[in-house]
This record gives C-alpha cells, sequence and structure tokens, in this order.
C-alpha cells in the first residue's frame, strides 16, 4: 500500500480505481543448508562476515555504532509517547501482552509496521516487544471470517482500537512476518500456540502460494461476529496530521477530501504470488494488475528456499533469480529510480490516482532491497551499478536536500526531504562502489537524528532498519540463541 504521509484512504479506494483503471554483534553460526542444490553466494551468509560500514568507512567503532542504534530503538520504542515512540502497549490476553506500532500521522496500525517492528526486535533481542507485537497482529488483523476471501491474511490496516480500516492484505507486511518468525524459531527456540514461530511462519508462506481464489460480495469482516467494514465517505480524521491539512489549505482544497461515491462489486481474492512470473502481488486481488518492486525480497527468498516448506522451496529460489533481474528491468537507465508499481515485465503502472508511474514512498526501499542482497549473498554483480546510479543521481540532486518523490527520469514531485529514504539510500552503500559518493550517504546518515514528531512512523523505521543493516547488525539469524 502506498507509504504517502497523508490521511489513510483505505485499501478499497485503491481497489476499485485500480479496476476501473485496468477496464477502461559475534557473528551468529549457520547450520547446514536444508536443500541440496542451492547456491549460497559469496556473501555473508557464506562468510559469516558482516560489514560495519559507519566503522569501515567512517572510522566509528563498533561499540559507538551499537550504542547509536540502541538509543534510537529506545525512542522509537519507548520514549516520549507525544512526540518519539510509534509502539504502544494495550493490555493483555490469554497469550500476554499486546502492543501496536502505529502511523502516528494516520492513527493506525499496519502489517507493514507492524512486521517491521517484529524485525528489529528480533535482531536487537527484544523478545517481550516481538511478542506481543506478534500477538496483536494474530489478535486483532488475522483475518478469521469464512465469508471474507482473504480469510487467512493479515487486514493491512486496522485502527489503533482493534477496528478495521481495511480489509484487503498487502504482501510486504506477509514477507516481514514470515521472515521475523523464521528468524525468531532460530533466536529464541519455538513456544506453544502464537509462539511456535516455525509453525507460524510456515503458515504464512502457504497461505501466500496456495490461498484458494475465492470470489464475494462486500462488505466484509475480519472476524465472525464484527460488524460489516463499510469504508467511510471521507478518510479517518487525525489530528496528528498537520502537514497535510495545512497543504490542503494552502491550495484551497478540502479537508478531510471527500471520496465520490462507488457502487460495491464482487471481490476475487487468491495467491500473494504470480506463479507464471514467480513474483510477489501487488495485491492478492486478481483484478488489479502487476506487482510492486519494493516488495520484492529476494535476500529472504534465499531463506526461504533453504527453511520454508519443502514443496515451495524451489519456488523461492526462482523467485530470488527473478527479482534480481525485475531489478534491473525496472530501474531507469539514467536515474535508477524504479516506479512504485510494475506490470510483471517491468512496464511502470499509472499510479492509482491515475497518473504516471513515479519514484515514491514503496520505491525508497527497493535500493536497500538489492544492496542487502548483494551483502548478503553477493550473486548479481549488476547490484553494483544499480547502487551506483541512484547514487549518483540523489548526489546530484544535494544529499541533504534530495526531495522524496521523483518521475522516473528526475524530475522531482515534491518539495519534502524525507529521512526515510535517506536511510534506504545509505544502505545502498552495501552494493555501491566506495568512494566519496557513498560515503556522503553514510555520513548523512549518521549525522541524521532520530525522526520524531508527525512522520517518525515510516522515516524512522526505515531509519533504525537502515542503521542496522549500515551497521552489520541485520543479519542471518541461524542458530538458537539463549
Amino acid at each position: 500500500m502506498s507509504r504517502a504521509p497523508t490521511l489513510l484512504c483505505g485499501v478499497t479506494a485503491i481497489i476499485l480505481a485500480w479496476a476501473g483503471a485496468a477496464q477502461a554483534q559475534a557473528p551468529f553460526i549457520h547450520t547446514a543448508a536444508t536443500t541440496a542444490a542451492t547456491d549460497d553466494g559469496t556473501g555473508a551468509y557464506r562468510t559469516q562476515r558482516y560489514r560495519n560500514l559507519f566503522a569501515e568507512r567512517l572510522g566509528r567503532s563498533p561499540q559507538e555504532t551499537h550504542a547509536k542504534i540502541e538509543r534510537a530503538y529506545q525512542r522509537l520504542f519507548h520514549g516520549d509517547g507525544q512526540e518519539e515512540r510509534v509502539y504502544f502497549e494495550t493490555g493483555a490476553n490469554e497469550n500476554g501482552t499486546l502492543a501496536y506500532i502505529t502511523d502516528w500521522a494516520n492513527n493506525d496500525a499496519r502489517t507493514e509496521g507492524m512486521s517491521y517492528g517484529m524485525m528489529i526486535a528480533v535482531q536487537l533481542g527484544k523478545k517481550r516487544e516481538f511478542d506481543a507485537l506478534w500477538n496483536w497482529s494474530k489478535t486483532y488483523m488475522l483475518t478469521t471470517d469464512p465469508a471474507n476471501p482473504s480469510r487467512g491474511y493479515f487486514a493491512w490496516s486496522m485502527g489503533t482500537d482493534g477496528t478495521p480500516r481495511a480489509t484487503g492484505a498487502a504482501p510486504d507486511g506477509e514477507e516481514y512476518y514470515a521472515m521475523a518468525l523464521y528468524f525468531a524459531a532460530r533466536r529464541w527456540g519455538n513456544g506453544k500456540g502464537i509462539y511456535d514461530y516455525q509453525k507460524e511462519a510456515d503458515t504464512i508462506l502457504r497461505g501466500m502460494r496456495h490461498h484458494p481464489v475465492v470470489t464475494a460480495m462486500p462488505p466484509f469482516r475480519i472476524h465472525p461476529g464484527d460488524a460489516p467494514f463499510v469504508e467511510p465517505g471521507t478518510p479517518w480524521p487525525s489530528p496528528n496530521n498537520r502537514h497535510e491539512q495545512e497543504q490542503a489549505q494552502k491550495a484551497g482544497k478540502p479537508w478531510p477530501p471527500q471520496r465520490p461515491h462507488r457502487e460495491p462489486r464482487a471481490v476475487t481474492v487468491g495467491p500473494m504470488v504470480d506463479e507464471a512470473h514467480a513474483m510477489v502481488r501487488f495485491v492478492p486481488e486478481t483484478f488489479i494488475p502487476g506487482t510492486d518492486p519494493s516488495y520484492h525480497l529476494p535476500a529472504f527468498y534465499e531463506l526461504w528456499a533453504r527453511w520454508g516448506p519443502r514443496e515451495d522451496r524451489a519456488f523461492w529460489a526462482r523467485a530470488a533469480s527473478v527479482s534480481r533481474d525485475f531489478f534491473v528491468k525496472t530501474a531507469d537507465p539514467a536515474t535508477g529510480l524504479g516506479p512504485d508499481r510494475a506490470d510483471f515485465d517491468g512496464t511502470p503502472l499509472k499510479n492509482w490516482d491515475g497518473s504516471p508511474g513515479s519514484f515514491s514512498y514503496d520505491s525508497w526501499r527497493t535500493i536497500s532491497n538489492w544492496s542487502v542482497d548483494r551483502s548478503w549473498w553477493n550473486k548479481d554483480p549488476r547490484q553494483q551499478a544499480l547502487s551506483d546510479r541512484v547514487q549518483r543521481f540523489l548526489s546530484s540532486q544535494g544529499v541533504d536536500r534530495f526531495a522524496d518523490r521523483y518521475t522516473l527520469d528526475g524530475k522531482p514531485l515534491s518539495d519534502r526531504h524525507s529521512t526515510g529514504m535517506l536511510a534506504a539510500a545509505a544502505v545502498g552503500s552495501l552494493a555501491a562502489t566506495p568512494g566519496q559518493v557513498s560515503d556522503d550517504f553514510l555520513r548523512a546518515l549518521w549525522d541524521t537524528p532520530v525522526p520524531s514528531g508527525e512522520q517518525r512512523y515510516f522515516d524512522g523505521m526505515l531509519y533504525l532498519m537502515s542503521m542496522l543493516h549500515v551497521a552489520g547488525e541485520f543479519r542471518v539469524i541461524d542458530t538458537t540463541q539463549k
């Protein structure tokens, strides 16, 4: 889903618009690979060496970088509730503590942020927070109503009170949930019920590939007994989203914006992957075309080809190779920028509002995705050129001021410089040619304060994960850590 710093529009509006358009610190020790015919590459998975670029290129000590990461974690997870943190505990149930990560500006919880929070927690060894986020996800976000065609998937957006903002799913959340759960199984071992991490991860991956194709007419429920979810005529108001309100007022536009009335139509939901192309889909609704390049996570797929359900391992190995080719196909030959969404052949798709495909909030993550793949597996030398191209272009715009949205050929579409985009671009230094340009991104990330205030959610999650990546502390966890 779009990560724009605006009021939540809801997945239904995007679905219907698309439908209309379609119609008109010590290294972890790896255990033996469980799949015989896998190529382990020459990256950190094989060598056990995770590069700390802050130490290697900026002269910072490992102790200094870890302390900086821990401070950022404490602010975003346990800092001031009004200005700093995005993690909130909210009581308990029979499975223990419940907690959510909130998109502060939009006052909702998203599978994206919940799964990012779990990934950060498992990388840093924070079991309480990991389990609390997973408990909230299973309790409120997992669709269990048999009449909902997305049954078995997680609703991508929920109010922080556990009521739905959407009834469809977004594959990026499912992907990070699965990977975080596999890592948890290897760090802490499997527990019982929802804390049998390996079993839960296997269930998610099986669902992503083997979900039945189901058609139904909305409105839908998340859980049996819920009231039917009907999207309101205006986005949910949030007192935290001052920036968008001010921008609307300057432009003379109504606030909150009105949505046009749309007649309900049948929705068909299937797997989250396109089998023929071996690619993750943008959404599992079958009438919405294409994929999202930032959902492509070959570094994770390689692990699923070893750890996932046996019947699916060959598929994920193929998906990793396909994604590497897809990054090359979608990157602009001059700027290296890729679109938020694209067809399976790499052709950029129009945005849901009908505007030309562009580099936007989702796209920020793509450079990080191929660079982490380069770091962990080192199977595709083209990734160095991809990172060089993007970093050179953004450097030409000014490392401290480049816009957070562009046309693919490099025309700015905003005047906002975003920490999250800077952070993801800095991860590109894991793959980029060493030198002044890539060092400038590392230095800028190091010097950037922890995001706070209205936009701290997406910026903050990307900032913290990027710090972990660049410091060599975001690792393949492949042994049980007690």
